[in-house]
Order: C-alpha cells, then sequence, then structure tokens
C-alpha cells in the first residue's frame, strides 16, 4: 500500500476525486468520485442485446423459414466486422432467438450495428452456427441502427423493418421481409450500495512533531488471500480523532455483504511511504452492526517474538453512519424517459477572420471540406443527437453584428426573431452556413448572455417537471472577455440540469477556458462568494485536427446515414479523441445532477 498515493496532491484527496476546496461548502469530493467511478466517467457499460422477429419472409418451399441473425459492428475505416452469430431457430417466421449479444456501450462515440437475417438450409442444420458458410444461406433482409438508438428508447426496444441489401436488384414491387426488434438489457446483478461515515479515536501518532495525517483503505479479500483496494478516503491533516467523509461501496463490487473486507489506517507521508497505524477485516454486515453504537478496535501485527500475535490497540473505529441505497445509471434514466438536449452556440467574432478568405476559420470550403466548426457542430451532435426525441436544438451565434444592427451576444443562428431552434444536424449546418451570410464579425468574446440564455431553457423545463437535461456546445475560436460574469452565470447555472462544452479551434491561449473547467479541483466561484454546486463544464482544444473525408461506406451504413443527413465527414484520428474526451464527464455530470436532488428514473 505504500504506493497507493505517491505525492502530495494525489495523497491528500480521495481517489480519483478532487483536491479539497478551502472555501465553505458542503462539497463531498469522495461522492463525487463514487458518482464518477461507478456512473460512471466515459460511461463503458455492459449491454446485452437479444432478438426477435416477426412476419419474416419465407424462403423455403415445403416449411417455414429457419431464421439466424448475424451481427456486424461498424469500424473506424466505415468497414463492418460480423462479431456474433445466434443459434438458428428451425420453422419459425416470427422467431425469438435465446443467445444474446454483449457489448461495451460507449456514450461519447456513435457505435453502428449491422443486423443480417439468413434462412439456413436444412442440409446445414447440423453445423455449428459459427462454421456457416453465409453465402451458402439465403438471404432474408437486413437492418441497421446505432446502438445509442436501441438504449435510448423508453423500453430499451427498437423495431426496425428488414430491407434488401443495397447492391441486390430492386424488384418491381417492393416485397414484404419483415421486421426485426432489438432489445437491451444492462449487465448488472446489483446495483445496491452501501455508504459509510467512518471515525476512529485515540490514533497513535507516526510523527515527532506533529499529529498524524490519517487516511482509511479498504480492501476485498479474494479467494488467494490477496487484498485488493476498493475504495480510499481523503488523508485528514493533524487529527488523531479523524471523521471521513462517507465512503460508497458497491455490493457487486466487493462481492456479497458477508465478503471479508481489510479496513487499513495509514499516516499520509509525501514521500509515498505511509505508515500503517492499524488494520481490522470485518465483512460489510459487520460493519452494519456496528453502526448501531458498538465500537471496534484495531489490531496491528507484531512480529516480534515467537508466537506473531497481534498487537491490541487503543485506537477504535465507529461507524457512524451506514445506509443502503440503490445506484441507479446512465441507462437507467433513460429507460424511464429522461432526454439530453442539444444546444449550440458559434463564436461570430472578427478575430476568426473573414469568411470569405480561405485562412479564416469560418471558410467554406466550395470543394465541401468542413470547417473546425462544421467539424465540431458535427461530431459532438452526431452523438447527441440521438438522446433528443424531436432532434429540434436550439442555435445560437455571438460576437456578430447582423444586418442593420447592433453588436449581439446572443443571436438566433436562423435569422428568426421569435424562435431559436432548428432541425436537426442539418439544420444547424444551413443555419450556421447562412448566418455566415447575413451578419458582420465583430467581437468582443462574451459568454454570459448564451449560457444565461440556455440556463433560462433549462429552468423553465425544470419548472415543468420535464424529464430533460440540457447540453449546450460553445465553440470559440478567443479567450473570453467577461470572465468574471461567465463564471458566475456559470455558477448560477450548476444548479440547473444544464452541462456545457466548450470547444476552442484555432491557435488562441485558451487557458481561462481552463479555469472554466473545475477538473483541477478548483470549483468556479461567483462575485458575490457562492461557490458552484458541481462542475458543469468540460473544455477541449480541438489543435492540429486535419479533416478527412470518409471512405464510402458501404451496405447499412449508407442506409443509416440517410435517414437522418447527408454528407457525412468524419475527423482525424486526433480530432475522434477530441471529442470522445469532450463527451466523457457528461454521463457523470448528469448522475451527479439526479442523484444530488434524488430525482429517480421513474419519478
Amino acid at each position: 500500500m505504500g504506493n497507493c498515493c505517491s505525492d502530495v496532491g494525489g495523497g491528500t484527496m480521495a481517489v480519483g476525486g478532487t483536491a479539497p476546496s478551502t472555501s465553505s461548502t458542503n462539497q463531498n469530493d469522495a461522492s463525487d468520485w463514487y458518482f464518477k467511478s461507478r456512473g460512471i466517467q466515459g460511461l463503458f457499460s455492459q449491454i446485452e442485446l437479444s432478438f426477435s422477429a416477426t412476419n419474416l419472409r419465407d424462403r423455403d418451399v415445403f416449411s417455414k423459414s429457419d431464421p439466424m441473425v448475424v451481427v456486424y459492428i461498424q469500424e473506424r475505416n466505415g468497414a463492418f466486422t460480423e462479431v456474433f452469430r445466434t443459434e438458428v431457430v428451425l420453422n419459425s417466421l416470427n422467431p425469438t432467438w435465446i443467445t444474446k449479444y454483449t457489448i461495451t456501450y460507449q456514450f461519447e462515440i456513435v457505435q453502428i450495428l449491422l443486423f443480417r437475417v439468413f434462412d439456413v438450409d436444412t442440409q446445414f442444420h447440423n453445423v455449428a452456427v459459427k462454421m456457416l458458410k453465409l453465402e451458402e444461406q439465403q438471404y432474408i433482409g437486413e437492418a441497421s441502427c446505432a446502438l445509442s438508438e436501441i438504449v435510448s428508447k423508453r423500453n430499451r426496444s427498437l423495431t426496425l423493418d428488414l430491407v434488401q441489401r443495397e447492391e441486390s436488384v430492386p424488384s418491381i414491387h417492393s416485397q414484404h421481409r419483415g421486421k426485426l426488434t432489438v432489445h437491451a438489457e444492462e449487465c448488472f446483478s446489483s446495483k445496491t450500495t452501501a455508504e459509510m461515515t467512518l471515525k476512529c479515536l485515540n490514533l497513535e501518532s507516526k510523527d515527532l512533531f506533529s499529529k498524524c495525517d490519517p487516511f482509511l483503505v479498504i480492501s476485498k479479500v479474494v479467494e488467494s488471500g490477496i487484498s485488493i483496494p476498493v475504495c480510499k478516503t481523503e488523508v485528514l491533516k493533524n487529527d488523531l480523532n479523524p471523521t471521513w467523509k462517507p465512503v460508497f461501496l458497491n455490493i457487486q463490487q466487493i462481492g456479497s455483504k458477508d465478503s471479508p473486507l481489510v479496513i487499513e489506517c495509514f499516516d499520509f507521508n509525501s514521500n509515498g511511504k505511509h505508515e500503517l497505524i492499524g488494520k481490522v477485516q470485518k465483512s460489510l454486515a459487520d460493519l452494519e452492526k456496528l453502526h448501531s453504537g458498538r465500537e471496534e478496535i484495531f489490531f496491528l501485527p507484531n512480529l516480534v517474538g515467537h508466537d506473531n500475535q497481534n498487537k491490541v490497540l487503543k485506537s477504535k473505529l465507529f461507524v457512524e453512519k451506514y445506509s443502503e441505497i440503490i445506484q441507479y445509471t446512465f441507462l437507467d434514466y433513460l429507460a424511464g424517459g429522461f432526454e439530453l438536449n442539444f444546444m449550440v452556440a458559434v463564436d461570430f467574432t472578427a478575430s476568426n477572420g473573414n469568411p470569405r478568405l480561405p485562412d479564416s476559420l469560418h471558410y467554406i470550403d466550395p470543394s465541401g471540406r468542413p470547417n473546425a466548426y462544421q467539424k465540431a457542430i458535427y461530431e459532438v451532435g452526431e452523438v447527441l443527437q440521438f438522446y433528443d426525441a424531436d432532434k429540434r436544438f436550439p442555435a445560437w451565434g455571438f460576437g456578430a453584428r447582423p444586418i442593420d444592427g447592433p453588436v449581439s451576444h446572443c443571436f438566433n443562428l436562423n435569422g428568426s426573431s421569435n424562435y431559436c431552434e432548428v432541425e436537426g444536424i442539418r439544420g444547424i449546418m444551413m443555419a450556421y452556413t447562412s448566418a455566415l451570410f447575413n451578419v458582420s464579425l465583430a467581437g468582443p468574446t462574451l459568454f454570459g448572455h448564451v449560457i444565461n440564455r440556455a440556463a433560462m431553457i433549462a429552468s423553465q423545463s425544470l419548472a415543468n417537471d420535464a424529464k430533460k437535461y440540457f447540453v449546450l456546445l460553445i465553440i470559440t475560436d478567443g479567450v473570453v472577455t467577461d470572465l468574471q460574469e461567465t463564471k458566475d452565470a456559470l455558477v448560477k447555472a450548476s444548479d440547473l440540469p444544464l452541462s456545457i462544452l466548450i470547444v476552442g479551434v484555432g491557435g488562441a491561449d485558451f487557458k481561462e477556458m481552463e479555469i472554466l473547467d473545475a477538473d483541477k479541483g478548483e470549483r468556479l466561484e461567483s462575485s458575490t462568494g457562492r461557490v458552484a454546486s458541481r462542475d458543469i463544464v468540460q473544455f477541449v482544444p480541438f489543435r492540429d485536427v486535419q479533416s478527412k473525408s470518409s471512405t464510402t461506406h458501404s451496405d447499412a451504413s449508407e442506409m443509416f446515414r440517410s435517414r437522418e443527413y447527408n454528407n457525412h465527414f468524419s475527423l482525424a484520428d486526433e480530432g475522434t479523441s477530441v471529442v470522445q474526451s469532450l463527451l466523457a464527464e457528461l454521463p457523470a455530470q448528469f448522475l451527479t445532477y439526479m442523484r444530488s436532488r434524488e430525482i429517480k428514473p421513474n419519478s
């Protein structure tokens, strides 16, 4: 355990959490870490897909079809790779397959799946499905969707029409091929989490000239007898009677309530060589009993002597609080009907350069090559659009002078004076292009107006008890001029169902943007001294991203894209990673808001 936190910055904060703030606030960094680690930053969840079909086309003459589903996933280069096959269901046009496909769901990318249904010929019924040659089977039809489309449905089920393969010769009359239903379930054996507040009395001081700086490490004991750390508290300075912030233990994570846990108390040292003060082994069930008021004694291994007996210490451990709660996941809220509503604000300040010149960040290339603003809108919108039911997105511009008007720091991108919404990602693109020819770039760069506008929409939705969480994407090329006003707006907005993504384009110095992103631990403070209730900002610079046209996607990819938008383009690998990092914290921010207000998925 000597290397569990090897420096002062890493050691004096909760595991994976943020450094303690000096401001007087009720923030809980330990629970913030828990939300990120369980809730989950980046959101990697195991999803189990099951399949059923209705009214399949009958390809057999003397019997019904014997269908099988083959699943493909689209790779980054646009090609599809086979990843799964169901069993063959005999003589059925309305099959329900038993075998299920498990896939890792990633919120921050679009995962396109292709499903092909085949009728397996009778002569191959004794052949393992993995060994079947698909070209020898009769093709029934196929369908495609994004995994996001399935998990964002209220019942986590999506029914798709089976169609012909694109390269197939269409018949004069469209042929009925049936429907395929895909249902998703999140793989969790337990969502129950124990919350505990732990306290010690009379710790032995390991320092000569000061009191100890204690922290706790909780480990689970596996079958081999090895202890694996699962949780750590923050370090409390100069305290022999510490009470730590609550810790959270997922029942599934530790095995069961009766599984042995080792609780160790260390004295923190900045060189990483932390001294063991004492330890005890108990189960979660034992700790729950301690909550009734009984105290526990730490034991310290004593290797002196022949009997190797443990030395009994005067230090005592108390469980001040113990409770068990259900920790709902991001996907639970989606299944409960919650939506992510996408909003965009685009920087039209003069520092972007003349849009009619190729060196401008706003230049519209006649070849169709997207500029940085178009890339950011598309790549972020491509992910978030699936979580917005009506796909009507508020879109604004700031830092420009509309025709015959003063400089505006929040104008409707569509040119309307009455409404700000546009239809779909394509609608944002069209409104953005149109605005470039209808406004004069000006300045300065002010964020406060668009943040307050987004906050007003989120506040109205909250007042109407709508199941909505809003995501504002701000794309800018410059340093924000109204830094304190922006902080004030963000602190106020931190109480609302709202997250803000900021993308910096061009070569400006974006250090001030990083101040707005509280990843380093210091929460934003307003001009009145109020501290943000949570971190709602994520900033990434969009530097050195080279555009590249996507390769021509085959089969269902083209079919899928044509449903929503045309002129698909993708970022280079560097750009994709930028967008993924931009979106990585969003599920955790969503969950922090919902859990802090005790909002349940079905509330």
